[in-house]
């Protein structure tokens, strides 16, 4: 820990020192978000005689930026921890270790008129946030090392990114746990119409290796388009991806992910209906049949299927079933800093096979919350949100004496800016 602080403070001084003298732009801002929960049937059904959980989590981040017409540099730390969860003391030997780590450490440079290649630790966030995404429900968030080239013409922004990732620099082999990605490349196409109309191609491949302590791996593609159209008081947004190559296991891969999301602002209150469709299996997936269970990778979870985060792995989750979700939202602005949305979804399996009940229906699901943005730099935010399920649903999750489940999380969230200086453009 005490090497973390004196890197930071060694940071703050070097950039308040030097970035005048290099007439750049220099800022610091932080963000800090505590989150009440009280989980009564969140992920999982609650079942008779348990009592709910109760915890609050923090995330505390500190984001230093230095910025020329040639290079960028951006530096996050950030805590994150559950209250109560103190560092190891060693006459008591409670608590656990500090969770002090890096969100972003990376680099960008220019290279001619409209390109840029940065590299290390960065957030990828792309469309929909589907495939790549930040994971901003969970307090770690989700961040990448990786190179990215990208090159901006006119209406159009193309990005090629690589990563190769292992745990420790060894002296031989290359092993890495295949339950994460040892090699993720991707290819970000988009094209801007108008105001109105962008379009987006996206294309990934993502290898694993066979298994933790062997250097074959095993590469899932997946390639597909995003749209996105606003006028006036409309606003609609799509995507389609495809799957194939082979699954981690090395069976052959054939999955499918569409989402279809369309809304109309009235004035006050905005209104809307969506879709989900994440493909699964008929057959148990072997070496002689093709997995058809959808993997979406790094994108986010939260954002889809539910804020009860019922359908987020989706192997386990579903029994490799899949899931079809329709749902409808009215969203009510009472003033320019509160509004109040609610969301309902129905569930559904994409598709039944032995391990599933016969039955696809999954449940019913409501979401409401309230958002209050007090001033430009906080925003507090109010959820509640309960489940109704089927019996096949109590089966998945081999649940046959239930209660009512319901989750409630109040949240609030701080990103004030700290320092900011400008000079005049570097020469």
């Amino acid at each position: 820990m005490k090497y973390y602080r004196k890197f930071i403070s060694a940071s703050i001084t070097f950039f308040v020192l030097w970035s005048p003298a290099l007439f750049a732009q220099f800022s610091v801002d932080a963000q800090f978000r505590n989150r009440f929960e009280i989980r009564d049937g969140y992920q999982k059904l609650s079942t008779e005689g348990s009592n709910p959980a109760m915890f609050i989590s923090q995330r505390t981040r500190m984001t230093f930026g230095y910025e020329t017409a040639n290079l960028k540099l951006k530096f996050t730390p950030q805590d994150v921890r559950i209250w109560g969860d103190q560092s190891k003391m060693s006459t008591s030997g409670v608590g656990d270790n500090p969770s002090l780590d890096l969100l972003e450490a990376y680099a960008e440079v220019k290279l001619g008129k409209s390109a840029w290649i940065s590299a290390g630790r960065q957030q990828l966030v792309y469309d929909s946030k589907r495939l790549l995404g930040n994971r901003n429900w969970n307090q770690n968030g989700k961040s990448y090392d990786a190179l990215v080239f990208k090159l901006s013409p006119d209406k159009w922004n193309l990005h090629l990114g690589a990563s190769w990732n292992t745990l420790t620099d060894t002296l031989a082999e290359n092993p890495y746990p295949s339950s994460r990605i040892k090699s993720l490349n991707f290819l970000w196409l988009n094209y801007k119409f108008n105001n109105q109309l962008k379009l987006s191609l996206l294309h990934i491949s993502a290898g694993i290796t066979k298994t933790d302590t062997t250097n074959p791996m095993n590469f899932r593609h997946t390639t597909g388009l995003f749209g996105e159209y606003k006028e006036n008081n409309f606003s609609a947004w799509s995507n389609l991806y495809y799957q194939y190559g082979k699954s981690q296991k090395g069976y052959n891969l054939s999955a499918l992910l569409f989402d279809a999301v369309a809304s109309y602002n009235f004035g006050t209150f905005t209104t809307g209906a969506g879709t989900g469709y994440l493909s699964g299996n008929k057959k148990t997936p072997g070496t002689q049949n093709t997995d058809h269970l959808f993997d979406p990778l790094y994108g986010n979870r939260h954002l889809y299927f539910g804020a009860m985060d019922y359908f987020t792995n989706y192997a386990k989750q579903t029994v490799s079933g899949g899931v079809a979700d329709y749902y409808l939202w009215l969203d009510y602005r009472f003033s320019k800093k509160i509004s109040l949305k609610n969301t309902a979804h129905y569930f559904a399996l994409a598709q039944t096979n032995p391990q599933t009940p016969d039955d696809k229906k999954l449940g019913f699901e409501n979401d409401l919350i309230l958002n209050f943005r007090f001033s430009s730099w906080g925003n507090f935010e109010a959820g509640y949100c309960f489940f109704l399920p089927t019996e096949s649903l109590k089966i998945i999750q081999n649940v046959s004496q239930d209660k009512f489940a319901q989750f409630f999380y109040l949240q609030l969230t701080l990103t004030p800016n700290l320092f900011s200086q400008k000079d005049s453009p570097e020469k």
